[in-house]
């Protein structure tokens, strides 16, 4: 899972909130949580709206449609950026950016 932190947040913040995290649940995996920096390039991306269950369509017009159309190829594994809390929205008003980075085909 990626979650976008604002480049105003430090190392120190994040070894902080982890901390926090592991003191208020030590049976959370904070162990495995780490700052990463992506440089994917070239993206495209749709918006699904609904249940994460439902994002195969969604995937496969991006891959098999999409991509062939403009004439691109993979260029890295898809990605999810959720813009809802599925605990606080219904799972058919659930908003996930599905990204993928691409390349020119051939």
């Amino acid at each position: 899972m990626l979650i976008p932190l604002p480049s105003a947040v430090a190392g120190a913040d994040v070894d902080t909130g982890l901390g926090a995290a592991a003191g208020r649940r030590p049976d959370l995996p904070v162990d495995r949580v780490r700052p990463l920096t992506l440089d994917e390039g070239r993206c495209l991306q749709v918006l699904h709206v609904g249940s994460y269950d439902d994002e195969a369509p969604a995937l496969a017009r991006l891959h098999h449609e999409l991509m062939p159309a403009h004439g691109l190829t993979w260029n890295g594994r898809h990605h999810e950026i959720y813009l809802g809390d599925p605990r606080r929205v219904a799972p058919d008003r659930l908003r996930t950016v599905l990204r993928q980075p691409v390349r020119p085909a051939g």
